[in-house]
């Protein structure tokens, strides 16, 4: 079985899933990461060479690979959860972990990350996270079959829950 962590950008996946690795004596694998070394390229140059459909379709490949295997843990992209197919796979082999946090921790997390291209094109940082935000929140929630508040607590706290749910 793998452990699948979910959510947006800032929510601790990439530094939770270090943890929950290292404890578990699992690989950990980010679909992003995956992804660029698929394409040879960084996302910010996948996506403005041929577009976030494009960048879709690789995730999705990607998710389908990793779910092909087990005894891993999966730091997914936040989009990752925008096609229903990718729940699906990831869910055939893993348990999928939403982490969460409030806005403001988000953007407190992240800055201004010029090294991911705009999701939503010319709109200010805060309004293209909330607004991406009202969109995912529902697929989030459909796909997650736990949910964990990151808010407030430290890495390892968030690590202790996921490690209380398996």
């Amino acid at each position: 079985m793998n452990v699948v962590l979910i959510g947006y950008r800032g929510t601790g996946k990439s530094t939770v899933g270090n943890i929950v690795a290292a404890r578990l004596g699992r690989m950990l694998l980010s679909t992003d990461a995956e992804i660029v070394k698929l394409a040879g390229q960084t996302i910010l140059q996948i996506v403005e060479k041929n577009g976030w459909e494009y960048f879709r379709d690789l995730e999705a490949k990607v998710c389908q690979e990793l779910a092909g295997r087990t005894g891993l843990v999966v730091d997914t992209g936040g989009g990752a959860i925008l096609r229903p197919r990718n729940v699906e796979v990831l869910k055939e082999t893993g348990r999928l972990f939403w982490l969460t946090a409030s806005l403001s921790t988000i953007t407190e997390r992240i800055g201004e990350d010029s090294q991911r291209p705009s999701l939503t094109g010319a709109k200010s940082f805060l309004d293209e996270i909330q607004d991406v935000l009202r969109e995912r929140t529902p697929k989030y929630l459909a796909a997650a079959d736990y949910v964990i508040e990151t808010d407030g607590k430290t890495v390892t706290q968030v690590a202790d829950e996921i490690q209380a749910r398996l």
